[in-house]
Formats: C-alpha cells, sequence, structure tokens
C-alpha cells in the first residue's frame, strides 16, 4: 500500500512516518487493515486504521473506516474529530444564481467554483462519517462537539497512544504526554491542542523584581490590576499586565517556592507551593486545553495536571492522590495593594521576552465578547443561564466531610454590593470580605459572628471587637491570638480592555464551565 501525502492546515502533512510510527509504537506485526484480536483490544478496531481513514486515495481510506465502522462505539468519535481538527473544513460558498436577479430572462455566468484543498477532502470524507453514525447532520463544529460529550464516554483503550501520535505532528513533545495505557481522569476527547507548542506561551522564570517605590515599578498606575500574593512574611504583586502574556510564573517569595498559573482564556490566577511531600516540581505549559482551561505538566513525569484542582489527571501521576497546595490571591488595583503594603515588591517589565505589556493589550478582542475561543460542554444542570460565559464571579473548591471537593461561585456583582457576606458551603462558614475597590479575600470565621465593616481593613464582631484584615487572616486586635484564617479562592479582573459599560471583575464563569467535574451552587 502506497501511503500519500495529505495536507494539513497550516502546511503540516501526515505522511508514511506517521503511519510507521504508529505501527512500531504498537508492536503489531499485523497489517493495517487487519483488526487486533487479543487481549483486551480484541473487541476494537486496529489504532492503525484511524491512520489510513486520512489516506487521499478515497477507496483505500473508505476501506478502513468500514472496518472502523463494523466495531463502531460512540466513544471513538472524539478520535474522528482529533483527525477532523487539523484539516481546512470547507468554505461557504457564495450564493450564485442561474439569472440575473434584475433581468430574469438573462443568464447570469456563473463563477466556477475555487478549487477544493485535498485536506477538505478528507475532511468531508470524516464529517459525512461520524454524521452516519450520529444519525443526524451537523450544522456546525460546536454541534458535532456537543454530540460528541454528550455520549459516554467509551473510549478506544489506544486512545491516549493515538492522541499523542496525532498531536506529535504539531509538536513531538506532545507524544511525550499521551504514553500508551496512560492513566487518565479525564475524558481525552475534551483535551484540545491550544494554538502552541509544548511552552509556546512561555512561564516567566524568578522574574525580576522591586520595591514599590523603585523607579523600575514607575510604569504601573494606581488603577492598574494587580494579582496580590503574600508568603512567609513577604508580598508581591503580579501586574496582569505582564501575566496575561505568560500562563505561569515559578518563583519564590520569602521562603515560599510558588508555580502561579495564569489561565489566558479563563483570566484566572492561582497560586500553588511547588513543594510537594518535600519535592520541588517544575511545571511547565503543556499548549493543551481542558475545558478552555490550560493543562500544565511537571518535567519529571511528563503528567497533564488540572490547573483548577492542582491534580495530576493524564499520565504516570494521575490517580497517585497527589494535590498541591494552594495559596491565597488577591485581585485588586495597585494603588490599593501597595496602600495596604507599602513593602511590596512588584515584576518589572525586563521579563526576557518581547510582548506589549500595555494595559489591557493582551487578548483585547477575545476578552471584548462573551464568545469563547474553544469549545466546552453544555452543563445541563449548571444554572449557565443566570450567567454569560465571561461573567465574573468569585470561586472557591473545598472538600466536604466525604472528602469530595466542592466547588462555589459567587457573583462579582452581588459581592460589590454586599461587601461583607457570610456564606455556608460544604459544611463549612465562610466569610467573604470585599474592598471598595472590588478586592475579594475569603475568611473561616468559625463560630465569631461578624456585622459590619469599618473601612476596607476593619471587621467589627457582634460583641464590638475589632478586626484587622491582613492576607493571612482577621486577627483580632486586641487578643492576636485570636484568628479567622484565610480561605483560598480566586478572581481575575477580565475588564483591562477598554470596553463599556463595566469592569469585569472575578474569575470568569467559563472558569467554572471549564474545571468543575460535580454540582455547582451559585451563591
Amino acid at each position: 500500500m502506497h501511503w500519500q501525502r495529505i495536507p494539513l492546515s497550516g502546511g503540516r502533512n501526515v505522511t508514511e512516518a506517521l503511519i510507521a510510527a504508529a505501527a512500531w509504537l504498537l508492536v503489531v506485526s499485523a497489517a493495517p487493515a487487519a483488526a487486533q484480536t487479543s487481549g483486551a483490544q480484541g473487541d476494537h478496531p486496529d489504532i492503525r486504521l484511524f491512520f489510513v481513514a486520512l489516506d487521499r486515495d478515497g477507496d483505500v481510506a473508505e476501506a478502513a473506516l468500514d472496518q472502523i465502522a463494523d466495531r463502531w462505539r460512540d466513544g471513538y468519535a472524539g478520535m474522528i474529530w482529533d483527525m477532523m481538527r487539523f484539516f481546512p473544513p470547507p468554505r461557504n460558498a457564495a450564493l450564485t444564481l442561474p439569472t440575473d436577479p434584475a433581468n430574469p430572462n438573462r443568464t447570469r455566468e456563473l463563477t466556477p467554483p475555487p478549487l477544493e484543498q485535498p485536506g477538505t477532502r478528507v475532511w468531508r470524507r470524516l464529517m459525512r462519517f461520524l454524521e452516519d453514525r450520529a444519525d443526524q447532520r451537523f450544522r456546525n463544529d460546536e454541534r458535532a462537539h456537543q454530540w460528541i460529550w454528550s455520549r459516554p464516554y467509551d473510549p478506544h483503550p489506544d486512545y491516549a497512544l493515538f492522541k499523542g501520535i496525532w498531536y506529535s505532528e504539531l509538536d513531538p513533545r506532545f507524544a511525550d504526554f499521551f504514553p500508551r495505557d496512560a492513566e487518565t481522569l479525564i475524558r481525552l476527547d475534551e483535551i484540545d491542542w491550544g494554538g502552541v507548542p509544548v511552552n509556546g506561551i512561555p512561564p516567566l522564570e524568578y522574574p525580576e523584581h522591586v520595591a514599590e517605590d523603585d523607579d523600575a515599578a514607575d510604569y504601573l498606575d494606581d488603577d492598574h490590576i494587580v494579582f496580590g500574593i503574600a508568603a512567609d512574611g513577604a508580598t508581591r504583586a503580579y501586574p496582569k499586565r505582564i501575566l496575561a502574556w505568560h500562563e505561569m510564573a515559578l518563583d519564590r517569595i520569602g521562603g515560599v517556592e510558588l508555580t502561579i498559573v495564569y489561565c489566558t482564556l479563563c483570566g484566572t490566577v492561582i497560586p500553588y507551593e511547588s513543594v510537594l511531600g518535600g519535592q520541588h516540581i517544575k511545571f511547565g505549559t503543556s499548549g493543551l486545553l481542558y475545558r478552555s482551561n490550560k493543562l500544565m505538566f511537571d518535567h519529571g513525569t511528563k503528567s497533564l495536571w488540572n490547573t483548577f484542582e492542582g491534580v495530576p489527571v493524564v499520565g504516570a501521576l494521575a490517580g497517585s492522590g497527589l494535590r498541591l497546595t494552594h495559596r491565597a490571591v488577591v485581585t485588586t488595583t495597585w494603588g490599593e495593594w501597595r496602600r495596604m503594603h507599602p513593602e511590596t515588591t512588584v515584576l518589572t517589565l525586563a521579563t526576557g521576552h518581547e510582548r506589549d505589556y500595555r494595559e489591557g493589550a493582551a487578548y483585547r478582542d477575545y476578552f471584548a465578547t462573551d464568545e469563547l475561543m474553544f469549545d466546552v460542554p453544555e452543563l445541563d444542570d449548571h444554572p449557565d443561564g443566570e450567567l454569560d460565559n465571561k461573567d465574573e464571579v468569585l470561586t472557591l473548591l473545598l472538600e466536604d466531610a466525604a472528602g469530595e471537593g466542592q466547588p462555589l461561585a459567587i457573583a462579582a456583582e452581588f459581592l460589590e454590593d454586599y461587601r461583607l457576606h457570610l456564606e455556608e458551603h460544604a459544611g463549612r462558614r465562610l466569610l467573604v470580605v470585599t474592598s471598595e475597590e472590588g478586592a475579594n479575600r475569603v475568611f473561616d470565621p468559625g463560630t465569631t459572628n461578624f456585622v459590619r465593616l469599618d473601612g476596607d481593613l476593619v471587621v467589627v464582631d457582634a460583641d464590638g471587637g475589632r478586626w484587622q484584615v491582613t492576607e493571612d487572616a482577621l486577627v483580632h486586635a486586641v487578643d492576636p491570638s485570636r484568628r479567622a484564617p484565610r480561605v483560598a479562592a480566586q478572581r481575575s479582573p477580565l475588564g483591562a480592555p477598554p470596553r463599556p459599560p463595566r469592569l469585569w471583575r472575578g474569575a470568569s464563569w467559563l472558569l467554572l464551565r471549564a474545571a468543575f467535574f460535580r454540582g455547582l451552587h451559585l451563591g
């Protein structure tokens, strides 16, 4: 059989080498047209048939698809879509009429349609096959996605290997994330390429920082958005205008090593301690997304990690029970942060990268609308109708008594109106304190009843006791041993693009849709 080169969008090709790599990795001596017959693979078609289905020779490709159809399971649909993802879909042809509408008796000379790319013919073949399996016609990509994700997850046992081989055509390093028989805690058909190679959006590694009154900090105005983090008695501000260009910052505050994750599409910052079980884990950005939320990877095992929960979800560490320690972060303005923390340090513009670090420049067009760049599953049992995709919320993920993670979202607009808000969630009492400029901090009040705010930095309890707002806890003014500890939560100001009428604040509703596995309580 002679394999022909099939151009992918962007000029890439499916070649003999790709099929040979699949064959070598599978360590199967049978011809590609033969189905696997041993062990757990016996009920599934040979994984190489999916690659054969890309052949430019229609007869060869159709023969492969026929064999896949003979053993079809809806769980294979994600693999078909993975292949379609990198072929150019048909362009919408302009309407042509056989007559001139101004003169129905006159025949209009039709312009012949442009020649279709070979890759588009492959796309049509795969879409037709998928529609036949679904017994419906998909009007657009999103409908196809929603059908795929609505089906029970019953994947081909070699799906991970398939995905690694296929994605390695984009970047060979992608294959490291999908070894054969990889342990997976999430659906592989919901992992999508984010449009960049591994570490294509470069992490910041121990970025330069200076004191707040240093000349190198003069680029910041008081109304610019920063993410403030405190650790080991030290404080640091990470300007959004910098972090928005980098999906991650590896840094040390005080003596604490941190991995600070920034999701460019969710606009959310989550800091984690980098040391786990006495081991310093170095992370990178995978270039892959799960439900429009980035996946990071550890350099040691190449396992993929869910950035919202801080747990490994694909690879050697998946199912290990490892979980990163989540540190608190506050989204606020530079002016408010430095007034509260005059000792703070802040990143400089000397990042080692050439970027447009002006306020609001990063992803300006994306955040100017409610449209998503990547599809996410519809969540019928979640109150999506109450919030748009990019409406802003404060988010937490707490474990209940059974050890189950319970997500919570509180609308940012609600918190601006109720700056001292008591919430009960996952068997715990939570107190949300919001400053005049919209910065949210969450504390565990225990049995203490708090009744009002006195300015931004003092909360008063029912007995008249005054408690100071700090980054670690609410601290009683008279008896500092009495403390209401901080609870980690996150928000992200997505209003940097100067698009009236509102300033977005908070972690986006998109993040909730992207990350939560279980029911959502909307405060």
